[in-house]
């Protein structure tokens, strides 16, 4: 079964890479239909594309991750969310994962990191 994907950072490079890696054959039956560099845009590709997969940085400008987390529960109850984050506390983890999301990865990561998390997020 095709997955589909959303990749949300404020950062055009992670958001660049992680597409990449996402698409470059490893992981089977992936397709990156949508990008968005804030919360608010990441709410208005949601309604669009309805990806099931969500990679979701948590500080953003407009609308932060976790607000953002929040409102896709409404619009993709069933899409699954990686949280892909710099913000290593594991009070920010547990708070990301109490407000929806299905796993976490700390910034920087390897190539592997980012593949094992992402299998994890389709299993």
């Amino acid at each position: 079964m095709s997955q589909t994907m959303m990749v949300v950072d404020d950062s055009m490079v992670f958001r660049h890479r992680i597409t990449r890696l996402a698409s470059d054959g490893r992981l089977k039956n992936i397709k990156v239909v949508a990008q968005a560099g804030d919360g608010l845009q990441a709410l208005e590709q949601a309604k669009i594309h309805q990806p099931n997969l969500v990679t979701m940085d948590l500080t953003m400008p407009l609308m932060d991750g976790s607000a953002c987390l929040e409102a896709l529960q409404i619009i993709l109850p069933q899409a699954r969310v990686l949280v892909v984050s710099a913000l290593s506390d594991r009070a920010t983890a547990l708070k990301a994962l109490t407000k929806g999301a299905h796993g976490f990865l700390m910034k920087p990561f390897s190539e592997e990191q980012l593949l094992d998390a992402l299998q994890e997020l389709m299993a």
